[in-house]
Formats: structure tokens, C-alpha cells, sequence
């Protein structure tokens, strides 16, 4: 009697101990790791720290020069690099509003590292949506403080959450993309920033760039 008595009670806390086990992975699952959230940091850090060393220093002539009349000045781009990373916080946001996706990992398998070519690499051309066109009319002094205040926010959530960003998804307008967890629209916004950068490196290297 005495030995079915320990039996019972050594069964019911192993029982106890795997469904407390069970319990912190589910509460675990579609949380970013320590490299994704050391790399998305380094890429919020690297990007925005990109776009301001290609401000600097610029004359008024450089900041607003166009390459043709349908063509992006340096500080239009930088105008739409801070517009959108209000829209993409925006989407990622949308995501976590929604309920974990079971099937996030099928759905965004290797969208990470395709989103890091594409962007990084400029492949593809895409027109920005109507909301984040930008207007021309802010100063550089604007420009640059709406994208330090960007960043900052940007920089201090991918800091500090705890979210299960991976097991939330919010579907990108681009077919291409389609399904994009949270932590992927996150890691959208740097990612989309170095695209940019390489778009400004562009206009300063057109011939006809003003010398000052």
C-alpha cells in the first residue's frame, strides 16, 4: 500500500513537472532569440547611422538636386526612409494585434533572409504607396529629427520586448512578401533603410551632383 501511495505521488509530480515544462514553451514559441535580437539592432544601428553620415555636410543645392524632374532628391529619400518606417512600425504592430498565427513557421519560413536580399541587395523595383510619398517640403533639420525620433522608438521596442513576435503575422501588400511574422516587419525597417541608402549613394554619384 505504502510503495503504490510513493508510486502515485512520484507520478503526479512528474506530470506536474512536464506540463510546467509544456507551459514555458508555448510561452517561449515565436519568441526572437538572442542573435535575432542582437542582429536587429545591429541593422537599426548601421542603417539609420548610414543616412545621417550622407546628410551631413550637404549643401542646400546637394540636399534638394534631382537627377531628372520624376527623380528623388537626397533629402526626399531620406524624407520617405522616416514615412515609412512610421508605416512598416505601423504593420508590425497590426501583427501583434492579431492572434498567434499556428502556422507562422510554414508561413514565414526563410522570409528573413529573403527580405535581406532583396532589400540590401535593390532587387526588384517598387512605387511607395500614396501615404508614404514623400512631400519635398521639410527642411533637413526636419528630416533628420523626425528620423532620430523614429529610430529611438524603433530602437528601444526591438531592445526591450518580450513578445512572442514570431507567432503573430500580418500579410504584406506585395505578393512577393505575402505573409511577414512580426519580428520580420520589424526587421523590414532597417532592412528597408539600407535599400535607401544606396539609393541617396546613387544621387551623389550622379555626375551632375552639385560640388557644394
Amino acid at each position: 500500500m505504502m510503495n503504490s501511495v510513493k508510486q502515485i505521488a512520484r507520478m503526479l509530480i512528474v506530470l506536474s513537472i512536464c506540463m510546467f515544462c509544456n507551459a514555458v514553451l508555448a510561452s517561449d514559441e515565436g519568441k526572437i532569440t538572442v542573435d535575432e535580437r542582437a542582429k536587429a539592432i545591429k541593422w537599426m544601428k548601421d542603417s539609420h547611422a548610414e543616412t545621417l553620415a550622407a546628410l551631413e555636410g550637404l549643401s542646400d543645392e546637394q540636399l534638394k538636386f534631382k537627377a531628372a524632374p520624376d527623380k528623388w532628391s537626397v533629402l526626399v529619400v531620406a524624407e520617405h526612409i522616416w514615412m515609412a518606417e512610421g508605416l512598416q512600425f505601423i504593420a508590425m504592430e497590426q501583427a501583434l494585434a492579431a492572434k498567434p498565427n499556428p502556422d507562422w513557421e510554414a508561413k514565414t519560413k526563410g522570409k528573413t533572409e529573403f527580405l535581406e536580399n532583396v532589400m540590401v541587395g535593390r532587387k526588384g523595383k517598387a512605387s511607395a504607396p500614396e501615404s508614404i510619398v514623400p512631400s519635398g517640403k521639410l527642411s533637413a533639420k526636419e528630416v533628420i529629427d523626425k528620423l532620430k525620433e523614429a529610430r529611438s522608438k524603433t530602437l528601444k521596442f526591438t531592445e526591450e520586448t518580450q513578445l512572442p513576435l514570431k507567432a503573430h503575422t500580418f500579410d504584406h501588400p506585395f505578393p512577393v512578401f505575402n505573409t511577414l511574422n512580426a519580428y520580420q516587419w520589424l526587421v523590414y525597417i532597417p532592412l528597408h533603410n539600407f535599400r535607401h541608402n544606396k539609393q541617396i549613394e546613387e544621387v551623389k554619384a550622379n555626375p551632375n551632383f552639385p560640388k557644394k
